[in-house]
């Protein structure tokens, strides 16, 4: 298959998904670049702002096995990887997969459950496996976990510490719809489900094909040291105490190959870090207290380390 057949199918991908989350383009490809390169996704958001609807209009769209998750305390480990049960007719321990088994995971409000069992769901994330009883059980390929979690309101909540939320190779924020976008919301779901309009244009074997053509995108050796130059600027800026890991970096290089694909591109071009490098670094990087008080963002670090990095001479051919 040539670089036009997959550009087309991602950009097919993208229409399906549109219909059923409407005004929020930049959100739907971000998300679908960062499950074709293999990550995870965080999304936090207010309530009722569409990230569920994001993620089932996925599933649908590329035909997976989906299930969802609501988070609360009381939910345990076992709950999300599995367990093994006692099989009085063989006299043998069966073991029953949990709710993250599938090809797309919607864990709702992840920083309400415990911190055990949100460890439990990253061990998944990162292994791809889960070892019960001393049995390994793999996941089914494609896995994406898209993970919410709302920022109003900590009564409850048990933060994700920042070696957890580097698992995520992406956090983004769906926000409030303009005004023209709300009004086609009311308009679509008038009479009916905008995710019934939703068609299948994909499966999970032309994903897994399509994670190891991007995969094997061209990177030019000056644009391996643009993205690491980036990355070492966090790790020394006046306005941070913690800078990107390697882990950032290498998920950075990941998304700059998609976002080439689905330009139509076989090559990597320094406008495709700069498009992501926000939603890829923002939330691997700890401000300081300097930072705090000058009311710094992490979003005006990243756009202040990107105007200051030179850029390499590479462009469209």
């Amino acid at each position: 298959m040539n670089k036009t057949y997959y550009t087309n199918q991602i950009n097919s991908v993208i229409a399906e998904v549109k219909k059923a989350v409407i005004g929020k383009d930049a959100i739907i490809i971000k998300a679908l670049l960062a499950m074709l390169c293999k990550g995870h996704i965080l999304i936090e958001d207010i309530p009722g702002v569409g990230k569920t609807t994001l993620a089932l209009a996925f599933s649908k769209a590329l035909s997976l096995e989906h299930n969802r998750m609501q988070f609360t305390p009381d939910v345990l480990p076992s709950d999300v990887t599995g367990f093994s049960v006692y099989n009085k007719s063989n006299g043998k321990f069966e073991f029953r997969p949990g709710v993250a088994f599938c090809n797309l995971f919607l864990a709702d409000e992840i920083n309400r459950t415990s911190s055990k069992t949100q460890s439990a769901l990253l061990e998944l994330m990162e292994e791809k496996s889960i070892t019960v009883d001393g049995n390994t059980y793999k996941l089914p390929e494609p896995y994406t976990v898209i993970a919410t979690q709302n920022p109003i309101g900590s009564a409850g909540t048990h933060n994700l510490p920042d070696s957890q939320l580097d698992r995520f190779m992406i956090k983004l924020s769906m926000g409030y719809p303009d005004f023209d976008g709300e009004v086609s919301i009311l308009k679509a779901k008038h009479s009916d489900n905008p995710l019934e309009s939703v068609k299948p244009v994909a499966d999970a074997s032309f994903i897994t094909e399509l994670q190891e053509y991007i995969s094997g995108i061209y990177v030019d050796d000056r644009i391996y040291e643009y993205i690491v130059s980036i990355s070492a600027a966090t790790r020394n800026h006046p306005m941070l105490k913690l800078g990107v890991s390697p882990r950032g970096t290498l998920a950075l290089m990941q998304l700059s190959k998609g976002i080439a694909v689905a330009m139509g591109r076989d090559y990597v071009i320094p406008e495709d870090i700069s498009y992501i490098c926000n939603d890829v670094f923002e939330h691997r990087i700890m401000l300081n207290s300097k930072a705090k008080l000058s009311d710094t963002s992490a979003s005006d670090v990243i756009t202040e380390i990107l105007r200051s990095v030179p850029v390499p001479g590479i462009g469209e051919k």
